[in-house]
């Protein structure tokens, strides 16, 4: 049997509010983490890791190819300047377009972030009702 929500006696609720503002997550602090979005920190945040990762490798290569593109420039120009400009607007693009869709995505984000938190939450109290049942 699955206990819902509704079914938590209102010790169980206090013990369930209490448990979730120890670790849900805000959707408010997730916007302001979006800021710094090009380093994936919100990503870090909602422990997506794998993509967070990704967005963090996104926007190293992107200001390495920055760097490259801003040396070859004063330098000499050239085919090497043109290859890395057209790999700073891919990556730099890429990550771009990403932190945008992310922006969208967050509140999904968050609100399955703090489900499922909630869920492993009342099934803890469901075990600990079934352990301290009196037994006839």
């Amino acid at each position: 049997m699955k206990l819902t929500k509704d079914q938590l006696t209102v010790n169980e609720m206090l013990i369930l509010n209490s448990a979730m503002r120890d670790t849900e997550k805000s959707l408010a602090l997730a916007y302001i983490m979006l800021i710094g979005g090009h380093l994936g920190v919100h990503r870090f945040y909602l422990k997506r890791i794998a993509t967070a990762v990704a967005q963090l490798i996104l926007f190293i290569l992107a200001f390495i190819f920055y760097i490259v593109f801003s040396v070859t420039v004063e330098v000499e120009g050239g085919p090497f300047m043109m290859l890395s400009g057209i790999l700073l607007v891919l990556f730099g693009g890429a990550l771009t377009v990403w932190v945008i869709v992310d922006l969208f995505l967050m509140p999904r984000m968050v609100r399955e972030w703090n489900q499922r938190i909630e869920d492993e939450i009342i099934t803890q109290i469901y075990q600990l009702r079934l352990t301290n049942k009196p037994h006839i």
